[in-house]
Parts: C-alpha cells; sequence; structure tokens
C-alpha cells in the first residue's frame, strides 16, 4: 500500500506535468513539429516546381504536373488548417490519408533487396507513426468539438 506522502507527490507531479503539457505553447510546438516536414517539403515543391514534378515522375506517377501541384496544396493547405485550428480535423486527416498513400509509392522497401532496404524500411514505418499522428489530432481535435458543442447545448437548452 502507498504512503500517503507518495501518492500526494505522484498527484502533484501528474498535476504539474498536465499543467505544462496541456498549456497552448506546448500543444502549438506539438503540431508544429508534427507539420514542419510538409511545410518545409511544401514550400520547396513550391520554389522548385520542375523538381517536384520531377520527384513525382520518379515515383512513376501518373500526370505528375498534377500530382506535384496537388502534393504542395495538401502539405500546404493541410498544415495551415492544422496549425491554424481552423477544422484542424479535417487537416489532419487530409495529411494523414496523403502520407499513407505516398509512403506505399516513395517507400517500397519490399522491392529493395538486403542491405539496402533498412532506410527505406525506416522511413516506411516512421510514416506510419505520422499517420497515427494525425489520427491522434483529428480524434482530439473532433471530441474537443464534440464535447464544447454538447456543452453549449446542455447549457443553453432550458429543460436541461
Amino acid at each position: 500500500m502507498k504512503s500517503l506522502r507518495a501518492v500526494t507527490q505522484v498527484r502533484f507531479g501528474e498535476r504539474a506535468a498536465a499543467h505544462l503539457l496541456t498549456s497552448r505553447v506546448i500543444r502549438t510546438v506539438a503540431l508544429l513539429g508534427l507539420c514542419a516536414a510538409y511545410l518545409q517539403g511544401g514550400l520547396q515543391k513550391l520554389i522548385d516546381l520542375s523538381g517536384a514534378v520531377a520527384e513525382a515522375q520518379h515515383f512513376g506517377v501518373p500526370l505528375a504536373p498534377v500530382a506535384a501541384t496537388a502534393t504542395i496544396v495538401t502539405e500546404l493547405a493541410g498544415s495551415l488548417l492544422i496549425l491554424s485550428g481552423h477544422y484542424r480535423w479535417i487537416g489532419a486527416l487530409w495529411l494523414g490519408g496523403f502520407t499513407l498513400v505516398a509512403t506505399f509509392v516513395a517507400n517500397r522497401f519490399w522491392e529493395i533487396p538486403l542491405p539496402d532496404r533498412f532506410g527505406v524500411e525506416n522511413a516506411f514505418f516512421e510514416h506510419l507513426g505520422l499517420v497515427g499522428g494525425f489520427l491522434l489530432v483529428a480524434y482530439l481535435d473532433l471530441r474537443e468539438t464534440i464535447l464544447s458543442t454538447e456543452g453549449r447545448h446542455v447549457e443553453s437548452d432550458p429543460a436541461g
């Protein structure tokens, strides 16, 4: 059985961690970190559109100029939705879906012989982690939206 002092210390630690980790600054830094590669990639592709088209061609993507343009729009607009908080869940699902598709297009490690496949295989699973992060952002944003909407209905309902 834990002593009262140990329980108090744990609760204090949990409260301190919760206070720090639920701050807007930490949330913004976390979302910026999640979107950083997409902002950098989208801006780089925008600056060097011919390079973006060449990259799409390299991976065998049909209609490479259209795909490159769609990639730029996806990376920048999805990131801006997430960072602005406006329809964050849509931006997260958009980037998550894009990342999942792009991962299967660009990181087909099973087609690469050993030992050269290690880096590509690692990138494949790292990108699956990003997809999971975006799903979590969408889940949390929708949950927050639903809870705040239900709270407003309850508060404004005279019969409630």
